[in-house]
């Protein structure tokens, strides 16, 4: 395999690896769904991307034949980019510098950079971009390094804890205190407080990079139950942003589109990038498979392109299988989230455009009953004895009706003995199979009753009629898709009801009479009945 895996490889076997087909960096297995190699057909459409606008910045100049252009990648791991960055160089500088080992030597040690993730990562990067894991090696294509680093640095990093976290990337010091025989997954670029000073300390002297681009870490785990993670990704995308490049492309999962809470990281990140003027473009899968083979990224996967220069909207693509929609020009800022099928964004605007009130103002928060009731609750009983009450929850993937002290409930109380719906607070998979049911099937409920954390409650309502009609809008496929527009994960919680507008409570709500209220064209009726799926529901 040739380092360079352009076509003329013939006039490059000096610098070349013969028969090696498939390209091994297209047959490695992922670190893990958090830590994700990229394949090289997918770093090249991210680099072709770069290249188009570079062009239309700069007068048509080609990107590649520009010698002082420094690139980084801030979390290498296979060194994917960095050699396909290194494949175009070595082409477009072919002119400028004709003698292939000089050309080589001088996009080496002058135009491409990257940090490593982990040990292994920087060795596995040398060795694909240097053809071997010491820079200076034997074996080394480039001539020009004195240490076994070259210009892809790797040394073990700590995490700052204040008291059970990292005060840099928020991981659990339960989790990744570790000792010196495990990786601590302490990313060095996320982890000071002063990026350009650090760069200068790992590269020998103040670095101004052109391009920044690459594939972050995804999450870390906040303590030792495996259940509570957070967004790192975030975190790499504003570090790199403080560098001042030019451009600056990183693929990403796209939950941050609509996922997480509105006043949390996650949130504050959305309303960044939502409202960066400086987004040119972003492309989005919500399949991640189609991306990354074998795994599943929930809510699925982008990359982004962020230039300096660019003020305006954004050209956006949306790719699922063989159907890309878009480019289109869009407003990343029309709502306080990302609408990622632009299709939708017209049967949005004229269902909010009637000012009715939201349906999540009848939407319980998460854990409605307080946290007795876990979703993992044992303490209940077959037969009522005297105080109890009923309680719906799953044993294992079953519905079950069985009897609670009421006093287990400690929160909502006044959600007791009233009609409501119960609804899973988990179902589907964020969009990733269409058509998709969106949420789980919902269950009348009587007074007195409760539910486990398994449920959110919607309610409550003054009688079971009322409670009925809810149940019958919830399985419209109307209501489900509105849903949709901000369930990027399997998660429902409150907030994914907030475009839902509410109804009057005294009828069965059907499909038909919610296309006809909000006056939807064929075309738009065609288009949520191809993407939902049906339900069908019973009182219980």
């Amino acid at each position: 395999m040739s380092f360079l895996t352009s076509e003329d490889t013939s006039r490059r076997a000096s610098f070349s690896l013969r028969g090696r087909n498939p390209d091994v960096l297209t047959c490695i297995a992922n670190l893990s769904s958090d830590e994700v190699f990229t394949p090289p057909d997918f770093a090249n459409r991210m680099l072709d991307a770069l290249a188009e606008a570079w062009a239309a910045d700069n007068e048509g100049a080609n990107i590649w034949a520009d010698k002082k252009i420094k690139f980084l990648d801030p979390f290498t791991k296979s060194g994917v980019f960095l050699r396909e960055i290194t494949s175009r160089l070595t082409e477009g500088l072919e002119k400028e510098i004709p003698e292939l080992e000089e050309r080589v030597n001088h996009i080496l040690t002058k135009q491409v950079y990257g940090i490593g993730i982990t040990k292994l990562t920087s060795l596995l990067a040398r060795r694909s971009l240097y053809c071997s894991k010491h820079a200076n090696g034997e074996h080394s294509i480039v001539k020009g390094f004195d240490n076994d680093s070259g210009n892809i640095w790797f040394e073990r990093t700590q995490h700052t804890w204040d008291g059970n976290k990292c005060v840099f990337c928020g991981a659990g010091k339960t989790v990744l205190d570790r000792g010196d025989e495990r990786e601590t997954h302490a990313y060095a670029f996320i982890h000071t407080n002063n990026i350009k000073a650090r760069l200068a300390e790992l590269f020998g002297e103040t670095m101004q990079f052109d391009v920044i681009i690459g594939n972050p870490p995804y999450q870390l785990e906040m303590d030792s139950s495996g259940q509570n993670v957070a967004p790192i990704y975030n975190k790499f995308v504003e570090q790199a942003k403080a560098l001042e490049p030019r451009y600056l492309s990183m693929v990403i999962p796209s939950r941050w589109m609509a996922g997480g809470k509105s006043t949390g990281a996650l949130g504050q990140f959305r309303e960044v990038m939502l409202n960066d003027s400086r987004l040119s473009a972003l492309v989005d899968y919500p399949v991640s498979s189609e991306v990354f083979p074998g795994v599943e990224v929930k809510g699925g996967i982008c990359y982004f392109l962020w230039s300096a220069s660019h003020k305006g909207p954004a050209s956006v693509s949306m790719i699922r299988g063989e159907t890309t929609f878009g480019p289109t020009k869009r407003s990343l800022n029309e709502f306080d989230v990302f609408i990622r099928d632009p299709r939708a964004v017209d049967i949005l605007k004229k269902v909010l455009a009637y000012s009715e009130e939201s349906f999540s103002e009848l939407v319980s928060p998460r854990d409605p009953y307080g946290p007795a009731l876990g979703s993992k609750f044992k303490e209940f009983r077959e037969s009522p004895s005297v105080g109890d009450i009923r309680l719906f929850m799953n044993q294992g993937q079953k519905r079950i009706s069985v009897w609670v002290d009421s006093k287990k409930a400690t929160k909502n109380r006044h959600l007791i003995d009233v009609w409501k719906v119960f609804v899973p607070e988990a179902a589907s998979d964020g969009g990733q199979r269409i058509p998709s049911i969106v949420l789980g099937k919902p269950i009348v409920a009587g007074p007195p009753s409760v539910c486990t954390l398994t449920y959110l409650v919607l309610g409550p309502f003054s009688s079971q009629q009322e409670a009925a009609s809810a149940q019958s809008y919830y399985a419209t496929k109307f209501f489900r898709f509105l849903v949709s527009l901000r369930k990027i994960t399997q998660h429902a919680t409150q907030s994914v009801y907030t475009f839902v507008p509410k109804q009057k409570w005294s009828k069965r709500w059907s499909d038909e009479e919610l296309y006809k209220k909000y006056k939807l064209t064929h075309e738009e009726v065609d288009y949520i009945e191809a993407v939902i799926r049906p339900m069908e529901v019973n009182d219980e």
